[in-house]
């Protein structure tokens, strides 16, 4: 995949679109959830600006009648007008909301979307589990690049779990069901910690609605085809923050791409019965409010992944409220190709954070062009590198100056730290590390054992940021004035003689690149102790 034509951000054009400022909230079973975004129509590609989440649990329905409670209404209507404060102070320029399972389900629901509406001016677009499922579909497409291959989500949410199966074109099946960790809270766990009697009951209530649900999601699978399961939403993430601490000791920066196998989970679940409510809550990861519906919330997950037959799950940051963003922008123009946009996520965040950083993409995309062409021309003889690390030293290229944004001194470190703490949707935490790691070492000091940060990496991977980085650096040294003075480059390995031939034809008649072979100078000699060769440049006038 070239990834340099796939998505220029110079080359993308949206004239008639403004960036501007929208909210999206998610009102759910257990939380209320806002998400502000500022949406660059020119990627086109939308950052968070802020978060904010309030457990009001609307889902403590009355068991009588099954209406919304006062207090519960209550609760749900402060919770948005601290969000529509919060919109407000942000300039919003666009506030939409959505309501789920617990108030499409209340009898007295839409009564309480009018009191919201009548009190707080903000129109709430009630949505089917149908839609509620293809939108959490649209956020987590947004945040992961499956490459084109088969993939299922499952949501777990307050009141109902998604679950999803979706391919490089379209989403073959969504479906709904009513199994949700507050409802099932209320309706089966009466005792802390939870007894035999109600887990059992418990576990077997959950196989019995999934049953259904999972039959059509084996029936909309291809012979042969095994999806990667992804999860989202509070219990995917809390069980993800609790593995984490308990693996490595170390919180990740991001819980986006963490994997977890299924038999890790069934533990935690085991370890979670045995506990009473204070005990849960003490767990580093648990919120208070998790810590009493996060038995229920998991058993969901343990008894769906063994009815779906996966052994593991991957953690998807993004859900409902980035998916309603999506949905807008699908509507309003700022998404032309729904497909293409799924299938550029990894590309579209890197430009995403370059822009971020105000970085120089047209000199980027020129130093990325001749290091994609050094690593092709040496394939298969001085390194066996593939696709995904040739997409590492792309991304690595774009992004290997935007530490100037802090300054121009160390600004290599300052690019390894932006890197690593970015935003960068769609890649897991070893491949952010990996990319900051090729970009930190463009210029300076080679990799050593000495930096903390390089010396974690496993032997192969410390191998990869030597190798890619060299290659890096000799890229830089052939646009070393910024004004892409190399017009062209052919590189050839002369395998007999162990040298690099590097063929450099100027963009202007005349030019004898003095600078840029005076650079090329400066930097082979870590390119060639790394490689084992003599890099020979010849200018064609």
């Amino acid at each position: 995949m070239t990834y340099t034509n796939q998505l220029s951000y110079q080359s993308v054009q949206k004239k008639a679109l403004q960036d501007c400022i929208l909210g999206a909230i998610d009102i759910g079973t257990n939380s209320i959830h806002m998400v502000v975004v500022h949406i660059n129509a020119q990627i086109p590609s939308f950052s968070i600006i802020a978060k904010e989440k309030d457990t009001v649990r609307l889902g403590d329905r009355d068991l009588d009648t099954g209406n919304l409670t006062d207090s519960a209404m209550n609760r749900a209507l402060e919770a948005l007008r601290r969000c529509k404060d919060l919109a407000k102070s942000l300039k919003v320029n666009q506030l939409i909301a959505v309501a789920t399972s617990a108030t499409r389900e209340a009898p007295n629901g839409r009564e309480f979307l009018q009191r919201v509406e009548n009190e707080l001016g903000i129109t709430v677009d009630l949505i089917s589990g149908q839609e509620e499922a293809r939108r959490i579909y649209l956020g987590v497409l947004s945040g992961m690049d499956f490459g084109g291959k088969v993939h299922a989500v499952i949501d777990i949410g307050g009141g109902s779990t998604e679950i999803i199966l979706g391919d490089a074109q379209e989403a073959r099946f969504l479906s709904s069901t009513k199994v949700g960790a507050v409802r099932l809270t209320q309706d089966f766990v009466h005792s802390d910690p939870i007894n035999s009697k109600d887990f059992i009951r418990l576990s077997a209530y959950i196989q019995g609605m999934l049953e259904r649900p999972v039959e059509e999601f084996r029936n909309a699978l291809h012979t042969g085809e095994k999806p990667m399961l992804v999860g989202t939403s509070g219990t995917a993430e809390t069980l993800a923050m609790i593995h984490a601490l308990d693996s490595n000791s170390v919180e990740p920066i991001t819980l986006n791409g963490y994997k977890m196998p299924l038999k890790d989970i069934e533990e935690i679940l085991v370890k979670l019965t045995k506990m009473d409510y204070n005990e849960r809550v003490s767990i580093t990861g648990m919120s208070e409010r998790r810590a009493e519906i996060i038995i229920a919330g998991t058993t969901i997950l343990v008894e769906a992944m063994k009815m779906l037959e996966v052994d593991s799950l991957t953690v998807c940051e993004r859900a409902l409220r980035e998916g309603v963003i999506v949905d807008w922008m699908l509507q309003n123009g700022y998404i032309e190709n729904r497909l293409a946009y799924q299938g550029e996520v990894r590309p579209r965040n890197i430009y995403k954070i370059a822009h971020k950083y105000q970085v120089d993409l047209a000199h980027a995309e020129r130093i990325a062009q001749f290091a994609l062409n050094i690593f092709d021309s040496m394939k298969g003889q001085l390194h066996s590198w593939g696709d995904l690390e040739r997409e590492y030293l792309w991304s690595a290229t774009i992004l290997h100056n935007c530490g100037l944004y802090i300054s121009h001194s160390a600004h290599h470190k300052h690019s390894y730290y932006l890197i690593r703490n970015a935003e960068l949707l769609g890649f897991s935490e070893i491949e952010i590390e990996l990319i900051a790691q090729i970009a930190r070492y463009h210029r300076k000091s080679k990799p050593k054992r000495k930096h903390e940060s390089y010396a974690s990496l496993s032997d192969n991977h410390r191998k990869m940021v030597k190798q890619l980085s060299a290659i890096l650096r000799l890229a830089i040294a052939l646009d070393r004035r910024q004004i892409g003075a190399i017009k062209d480059l052919e590189c050839r390995y002369d395998e007999e003689y162990k040298q690099l031939h590097l063929h450099l034809h100027p963009t202007i008649v005349g030019d004898d690149c003095a600078l840029e072979l005076w650079n090329l100078e400066y930097k082979k000699p870590i390119f060639e102790q790394e490689y084992g060769v003599k890099v020979l440049v010849t200018l064609h006038r």
